[in-house]
């Protein structure tokens, strides 16, 4: 079978990684245009073109899909199937109509929960207890093909989202080597999605940094994990903004407003959350300065109790 693969990210590089390894003929990569990057602002590869470039396989990057450019990379490729993996892009239906197999997704929620962007995030950001991945066809609306196959994983309590991001990877990789053989077969199942139960989920950015400490201890600590590796959870202490990186729970309660700074020891900040509950920062980064224990921070400076 003739795989044409569409991704961008390492979330990607990980499934084009298993289908080499795996000894699928994997006739062309298609992955975002090339970005400059750093402080030079040269031109930096993906990390799927550069696997792509390692393993021999042509690379194909348009910057449109839509004029007809991709559609004779494509044609010229003769795919079976298209394996698409956070590409980045929407396929136009001229794209999808073209394989004899249509195209398959990987993507990082259990479908049709998390519709969208950022699906990972937002699984931690929403205090949810499962996870997982699906593969599913893709179809003329966004994330609303087929489900094929679903693998499921319990979020840890203290997991941030690049953890999971982590854990994930080789899930999807595996479901999408599960996926392509079910096809290949002709035994793969079609499960078409309940729409009235699906969700949609935004990318995040720095506007949503600043913890809401009117909620419960929860919910805060998993904004504060849910926000890691970016755009990373901020508080405001004595007039400056500091970085949040870990939380834990207590069993404190307490009279002050949400917010508030309850005490601080060699355990951390204590700080007001809603309904009289308390939740303890261990972890953060002074504006300036190094992430560090908040009880180290704590024996260089003082913070005043609300």
């Amino acid at each position: 079978m003739r795989i044409v693969f569409m991704g961008t990210p390492d979330f990607a590089a990980a499934s084009l990684k298993k289908l080499i390894d795996d000894g699928f003929q994997v006739v062309g990569v298609f992955t975002q245009p090339d970005k400059p990057r750093g402080r030079g602002m040269e031109l930096s590869f993906s990390p799927v073109k550069e696997l792509a470039l390692m393993a021999g396989i042509p690379v194909f990057q348009p910057e449109k899909m839509r004029d007809g450019t991709a559609l004779e990379q494509l044609r010229t490729l003769k795919p079976d199937i298209l394996a698409v993996v956070a590409y980045g892009k929407i396929l136009p239906d001229d794209i999808l109509a073209l394989p004899k197999y249509g195209a398959v997704n990987v993507h990082g929620s259990l479908l049709p929960k998390y519709r969208g962007a950022a699906p990972i995030q937002w699984a931690v950001l929403n205090g949810d207890k499962v996870t997982g991945v699906s593969t599913m066809y893709l179809a003329h609306e966004m994330d609303t093909g087929d489900v094929i196959f679903t693998s499921e994983t319990e979020i840890g309590e203290y997991e941030t989202s690049g953890e999971l991001f982590d854990r994930l990877m080789p899930m999807g990789a595996e479901l999408l080597v599960k996926t392509l053989r079910a096809i290949e077969a002709g035994n793969a199942p079609r499960c078409p999605q309940d729409h009235s139960r699906a969700s949609y989920v935004s990318t995040l950015d720095k506007s949503i940094s600043p913890i809401n400490w009117n909620q419960s201890p929860r919910a805060v600590l998993k904004w504060i994990y849910g926000l890691q590796p970016w755009p990373v959870a901020t508080m405001e202490l004595d007039g400056a903004v500091y970085r949040v990186f870990e939380a834990e729970y207590t069993q404190g309660r307490c009279d002050k407003a949400p917010g508030s700074v309850v005490s601080t020891d060699r355990g951390g900040i204590e700080i007001a959350c809603a309904n009289g509950e308390t939740l303890l920062v261990t972890a953060l980064q002074a504006p300036g300065k190094k992430r560090m224990r908040a009880s180290d921070f704590l024996r260089g400076h003082k913070i005043k109790v609300s």
